[in-house]
């Protein structure tokens, strides 16, 4: 493979990398004071130098390439252009140099040029090309919602495109990257972020079924975006009895169905350790049919934003109380951290979506979410031992406290912090404490899972404040290990 700097003239740069937009939702995370015109000025550098020198993975395992990741969440905290220019030249050490792609992608021979990595940046000029001409929703509908580049009829299970799943392999990296697309108006993210995906071998993989592809809503994209931006005060809210309702079949019965499984049981889980691909291949289906029993009623005023509040929370309690245990305490997973920064993005694709595709997107991403707490031994989570143990001291009515917004302190230390996915998970919290923070103790009443009725909306808080903590040891490093979570 020759290394070669990929050549886009100036205005073609800037037209891929802008000025960011403001999130296109309510629901989407918002900016954080102290971006100037320094910021952006280094912001778009990094974004620019980075999309022309260096290939989307770092090493022949196909590592990812963090770059813009860590530049738009220091952006997005308030950083400095300087310290966004600093932590550039640090992460760029250790990349690999952008590759001249052996021949162009066409729709003609889109197909069978996935999953190799010689032809990413093929695949990002095919779909910088795509994006002009129809634009993101489109795109997304077409090349990745699509049964035609998913499921191709005779064809073998071991080399159908399914492009779908091609997003959430690689422990999601590629919906990250082009959530940040989404969330900050960026296409070359976008572009970028789709030549990963297409980029990543399937392993095969085949847990979504062709029913999933057919589409059978006219609602189109500006609709759903509108209805997940619009204002609250506009809308019928639903009685406690009608949330009772919506609460059958919710994500975390669907966990606690997993857990009562005997095919899931512990011993059971313990095959999959450290092996998701034989997990999926063996019980993909299994786990799809959990996924399937996952209600979505449509008929129903912010059925969309409540299924996306489930995925936030599964994963918060998946990362938080499933690393956590009364005998070892908190261990910060690896893997467990990417549910919780991939769900951060769920807001702004969703935006760009029809009503189908939203439909398809929140089912896979929901399986694979299981799929990887299963992967990992499928810890306990113990909500009342977690909760009694993360509880603050209480203080007496006449103390002040000496934080005034611990997020602030968190964030502040995030930005800061030599880890590069400190901060993206720690803006996350920050984000759905904003969000659900409010939510009171019996909100998850009604739910299968022991002890959900407990949780409160102190949950962010206390999963930031728990991986603080354990950042800020020696080591300074996320967990691959799922014994320390037994």
């Amino acid at each position: 493979m020759t290394a070669v700097e990929q050549i886009c003239h100036g205005s073609e740069l800037d037209t891929l990398f802008p000025v960011p937009s403001l999130p296109p939702s309510v629901l989407c995370p918002q900016r954080y004071p102290g971006i100037s015109p320094e910021a952006v000025a280094g912001l778009r550098h990094v974004l620019k130098d980075n999309h022309s020198k260096h290939h989307i993975f770092f090493n022949e395992q196909r590592f990812h390439n963090h770059i813009a990741h860590r530049a738009l969440a220091l952006y997005a905290t308030g950083a400095s252009g300087a310290l966004i220019e600093h932590f550039y030249k640090q992460d760029s050490t250790h990349q690999l140099p952008a590759v001249e792609p052996p021949d162009v992608i066409t729709k003609e021979n889109f197909i069978e040029r996935l999953g190799d990595d010689k032809y990413y940046a093929a695949y990002v000029t095919f779909f910088t090309k795509s994006i002009d001409e129809i634009g993101v929703s489109a795109t997304l509908d077409e090349y990745i919602f699509s049964k035609t580049y998913n499921l191709v009829e005779g064809r073998d299970a071991s080399i159908q495109p399914v492009t779908l799943i091609r997003c959430l392999v690689g422990v999601l990296h590629p919906l990250i990257h082009v959530g940040y697309g989404t969330e900050f108006g960026i296409p070359g993210m976008i572009a970028e972020g789709l030549a990963m995906a297409c980029t990543h071998r399937s392993h095969g993989l085949m847990f979504l079924p062709s029913s999933l592809f057919e589409r059978g809503s006219p609602i189109a994209v500006e609709e759903t975006a509108a209805r997940l931006a619009s204002l609250l005060l506009n809308r019928k809210t639903p009685t406690a009895s009608e949330l009772d309702q919506l609460k059958r079949n919710h994500a975390f019965s669907i966990l606690a169905n997993i857990i009562q499984d005997p095919q899931f049981a512990p011993k059971e889980r313990e095959k999959y350790i450290n092996d998701l691909n034989g997990l999926i291949k063996v019980h993909g289906a299994d786990i799809w049919r959990y996924a399937e029993q996952w209600t979505i009623d449509l008929t129903q005023p912010g059925e969309i934003e409540r299924k996306m509040e489930e995925c936030i929370w599964t994963n918060t309690i998946i990362y938080a109380i499933g690393g956590w245990s009364g005998e070892t305490g908190f261990t910060a997973n690896f893997f467990f951290m990417h549910l919780v920064t991939s769900s951060l993005f769920l807001p702004s694709l969703l935006s760009y979506l029809s009503q189908d595709s939203q439909v398809m997107l929140l089912r896979a991403y929901l399986t694979m979410a299981l799929a990887w707490w299963i992967s990992r031994g499928g810890p306990r989570l113990d909500i009342h031992g977690f909760l009694k143990a993360t509880s603050p001291p209480p203080s007496s009515e006449d103390e002040v406290p000496s934080t005034a917004n611990s997020f602030l302190d968190i964030i502040q230390s995030g930005i800061t912090h030599p880890n590069d996915h400190m901060l993206k998970i720690q803006r996350a919290f920050a984000h759905f404490s904003s969000l659900y923070g409010g939510r009171p103790k019996g909100y998850f009443n009604g739910t299968e899972l022991e002890g959900a009725e407990a949780l409160d909306g102190t949950l962010f808080l206390r999963a930031a404040r728990l991986t603080d903590d354990y950042m800020s040891q020696d080591t300074s490093s996320w967990s691959t290990d799922f014994s320390a979570m037994d």
